[in-house]
């Protein structure tokens, strides 16, 4: 069982910055994959990043070049950095696992999610 606390939701200003992180417990998370999705209302949730236990990191289109995803292993956690942000990036933003290191965009790939933190951007 892993168990995933996000944090660092709030209210920023179109153009702002805001770093989201997830701590995550087990004693492997080292060789987890973790990777950050994003609700917003009304529509489906969506890929927002990952970062494979190799340290590889793939991002959705939207973010590319204004997201970064990052990873402490010594910490068990993950963060989302969030830098040039539109009112389109609102949303709740979920951390997840894979345990296995075969995580995709998918996220039917992850086995533990976390409860989420909102996101919210003002124009």
């Amino acid at each position: 069982q892993v168990q995933l606390v996000e944090s660092g939701g709030g209210l920023v200003q179109a153009g702002g910055s805001l770093t989201l992180s997830c701590a995550a417990s087990g004693r492997t998370f080292s060789s987890y994959d973790m990777g950050w999705f994003r609700q917003a209302p009304g529509k489906e949730r969506e890929f927002v990043a990952v970062i494979k236990w190799s340290g590889r990191t793939y991002y959705a289109d939207s973010v590319k070049g204004r997201f970064t995803i990052s990873r402490d292993n010594a910490k068990n956690t993950v963060d989302l950095e969030m830098n040039s942000l539109k009112p389109e990036d609102t949303a709740v933003y979920y951390c997840a696992s894979n345990v296995n290191g075969r995580a995709t965009t998918r996220d039917h790939d992850y086995d533990y999610w976390g409860q989420g933190t909102q996101v919210t951007i003002s124009s």
